[in-house]
């Protein structure tokens, strides 16, 4: 049998090539509830996998943990057992009024605010998802009548450094969140950037879909009631569309 990946306990022919990316082991077992036929491969630290069938289509999903270091191995190892195009399902606050709790983002890129990134290339350097992947993540989402906004998220290291008293420097920390929510940036994550910059890299497809839970922007950070069934079917939707060269 060939070789399993140290990290994520996976062997070449165990995942698809479409593969959803969520924090939570948990999530992926939800996920996993969507395939027809699920079979989990493997469960070793933060990553737990599962393969099955979407439609007719071999899929997989594999959780990466909280943040970008877990996430940037999970890619990495991945795309050595044959994944090639890689969709993170999450959830996020919004950065933006507009973009409403229950509401979907669909990330074009990512603000790189993270440390792991830059281990990889310089901060010049942008985190941008996949065109095709975007826009099969978009015909997906309509095609569904889902709300949701195409554009830039942030990414970041500290899940608390959202809310008020938590940084030692507290009037730079509200500086450069008034920053990214003039910029435009619709929604605050934690993986997206390595997901994008090692996709980049590495020749592969990457995107990411997020549910919104909470108003960032108004320091909610966290609303609650808000699962992420929207966003996995879209995901799997986005997939089929890429299999079948619509996009």
């Amino acid at each position: 049998m060939a070789e399993k990946q140290y990290h994520i306990d996976v062997a070449p022919g165990e995942v698809g090539r479409y593969v959803l990316l969520p924090g939570d082991p948990k999530r992926a077992a939800k996920i996993a509830e969507f395939f027809d036929d699920p079979k989990e491969v493997a469960f070793n630290r933060e990553y737990r996998t599962f393969t099955g069938n979407w439609k007719g289509l071999k899929v997989s999903v594999t959780s990466t943990g909280i943040g970008c270091p877990s996430a940037a191995i999970a890619v990495e190892e991945l795309i050595k057992v044959g994944a090639d195009t890689f969709i993170r399902v999450g959830t996020a606050g919004s950065l933006q009024k507009e973009v409403e709790v229950g509401q979907l983002a669909i990330s074009t890129g990512a603000v790189r605010e993270e440390g792991t990134t830059l281990q990889y290339v310089p901060a010049e350097y942008p985190a941008v998802a996949t065109p095709e992947v975007v826009f099969a993540l978009r015909e997906a989402a309509k095609k569904r009548g889902y709300p949701h906004h195409l554009g830039i998220t942030h990414c970041k290291d500290a899940f608390y450094s959202e809310e008020e008293g938590y940084c030692a420097c507290e009037e730079m920390s509200k500086m450069r969140w008034n920053a990214w929510m003039r910029a435009n940036v619709i929604a605050t994550s934690m993986e997206e950037s390595a997901i994008f910059v090692v996709g980049s890299l590495r020749r592969v497809r990457t995107g990411s879909i997020l549910s919104i839970i909470g108003a960032t922007w108004a320091g909610q950070p966290i609303v609650g009631g808000v699962g992420p069934e929207k966003a996995i079917e879209t995901a799997l939707d986005a997939f089929l569309l890429l299999e079948g060269g619509k996009i």
